[in-house]
């Protein structure tokens, strides 16, 4: 395993190195990056994040992606990524597609994680099922290239929990036989409530693989899982992908199951085959195949947006409109390093009227917002339509979904800010309220429509005697109406971290 785990990591760090540097401006008027005020792409810009998966739950979209985050030399010099450090999944999630809550880091890997056993944690697909009648969720990742592994949690954002103790999925599971990488998994559960797992890739042959091996690795496997979702039934069954490499990916659409994977960069793609490093897709009439190839929907991220490296992605349904996330260089190219380091991004899916698919065109406007955000509620700090300079962290406060997993803004420093797309002032405003910790003290300013837009209101924040030491704050804010994106700007003094935001609320 340690000889094929190593070859997968020199074959991805190959392949990522062929980015382009060129840095991105940001917007003209603040100091934002990548994703600039009226965009939704790339969903966040706070952290990387890898290999998006997308569940749809109780009105909310989640996203689950592989920890990308900076490698650095003995020098502090930023080195390509190179996926050995990530034993992590980050979650977001948003019920309007331009707001994501960051729900922060799953421990997934090595000795910090829920399954100890792995090494890595790669590519997640995350489903639900009700099981003798409670809802129960099902994080499938891979453990480098070599075996899948399944967490479980009773919420979308955990804790999690490793029901097994071992591996899922081997090099002995029943027809696994001939995978080089045993990767990627994609989770589906079926109307009738039967769940299967799509895996693999690679391409045999070693380092001289013939054209034929290219053209059919045979690399890509199904198989059906048991009514606990966490076991396996049967063998695997093999699906003939044509030039596969990597990411599988399966949805359905209008009773016909769509397999969809990244093709493969090797030999010579003729006419009529998957380009390098595109999104391809296979259809049948049965979640076990046999699957015929129909074409692609995906070109590499290097085609829209100057900066390549490999092609990740997931379709899903969300309000009756089918979309595709993947993942590109945008925030790494804004900030001028293309080594790899990847950001989730959505982009509309459309079919044709005979179920083909049609190209999608990725951008960085991205998607619309599906639903306006109510300000009346308790909003989770980390809930960001675009930000200038902040970062955020796991928090000692309590949180609001799951009591023991929550996640503050911090590095706030002056001049910083953040804004929420499309909050729905129906019922006016009176005050406004925010949980904080400080040691140092400022303001928050509170805008209206952008960041030097007008002042409704200024929330000065006192020191609470620590930066998890918590107290809710509030101030009057002047009448408004209507829907408005709200930019909060942060003042103070001195170069130190001026207070961390754990909520905030306004009432009508």
């Amino acid at each position: 395993m340690l000889k094929r785990s190593s070859s997968l990591l020199l074959a991805f760090t190959l392949l990522l190195s062929v980015g382009v540097s060129t840095p991105t401006v940001a917007s003209a008027d603040t100091n934002a990056v990548a994703k600039v005020p009226g965009y939704s792409n790339p969903l966040i810009t706070q952290k990387f994040g890898a290999d998006p998966y997308v569940m749809v739950y109780n009105g909310k979209v989640y996203a689950y992606m592989s920890s990308d985050a900076y490698m650095y030399d003995s020098n502090g010099k930023v080195i390509d990524n190179n996926y050995s450090n990530i034993k992590t999944i980050t979650c977001l999630s948003s019920d309007d597609m331009v707001n994501w809550t960051d729900h922060g880091e799953i421990p997934v890997a090595g000795s910090n994680g829920a399954a100890k056993w792995a090494n890595n944690s790669w590519a997640p697909s995350v489903t639900h099922k009700v099981i003798n009648g409670k809802e129960k969720f099902f994080l499938y990742f891979a453990n480098n290239g070599g075996s899948i592994g399944v967490l479980t949690s009773d919420t979308p954002i955990g804790p999690w929990t490793d029901p097994l103790g071992k591996p899922m999925i081997t090099s002995s599971t029943p027809g696994v036989n001939g995978v080089v990488w045993l990767f990627d998994p994609a989770a589906l559960v079926d109307d009738n409530g039967t769940g299967y797992l799509y895996f693999g890739g690679g391409i045999p042959g070693g380092n001289s693989p013939t054209q034929t091996q290219i053209e059919n690795p045979k690399t890509s496997r199904v198989i059906k899982l048991n009514n606990d979702m966490i076991h396996t039934e049967g063998s695997a069954a093999t699906i003939d992908a044509p030039f596969i490499f990597e990411d599988s990916g399966m949805h359905k659409y209008n009773g016909k199951y769509y397999y969809s994977y990244c093709a493969n960069f090797s030999g010579t793609h003729p006419a009529g085959s998957p380009a390098a490093g595109t999104i391809a897709y296979m259809t049948s009439s049965s979640p076990m195949g046999p699957f015929t190839y129909d074409g692609t929907f995906l070109k590499n991220p290097g085609t829209f947006f100057g900066a390549g490296g490999n092609n990740h992605h997931a379709v899903f349904q969300f309000k009756n409109q089918w979309y595709v996330t993947y993942h590109a260089q945008t925030l790494g190219k804004a900030l001028g390093v293309t080594k790899g380091y990847r950001s989730p991004h959505i982009n509309k899916l459309e079919y044709n009227s005979n179920g083909t698919i049609k190209d999608v065109q990725a951008d960085m406007q991205g998607v619309p917002q599906v639903a306006n955000l109510n300000p009346y509620i308790r909003t989770e700090a980390e809930t960001i339509g675009w930000n200038g300079g902040i970062s955020t962290e796991k928090s000692k406060a309590s949180g609001s979904m799951v009591s023991s997993i929550n996640i503050d803004v911090t590095s706030i420093n002056n001049g910083d800010w953040l804004a929420v797309s499309k909050a729905d002032f129906k019922n006016g405003a009176k005050s406004f309220k925010a949980n904080i910790a400080s040691t140092v003290g400022g303001k928050i300013e509170i805008h209206l429509d952008s960041l030097d837009g007008q002042l409704i209101g200024t929330l000065d924040v006192s020191p609470t005697g620590g930066e998890q030491q918590w107290k809710e704050m509030n101030c009057n804010v002047k009448s408004v109406s209507g829907v408005h994106n709200v930019f909060f700007k942060f003042t103070g003094n001195g170069n130190k971290n001026l207070f961390n935001i754990d909520y905030w609320q306004f009432t009508s």
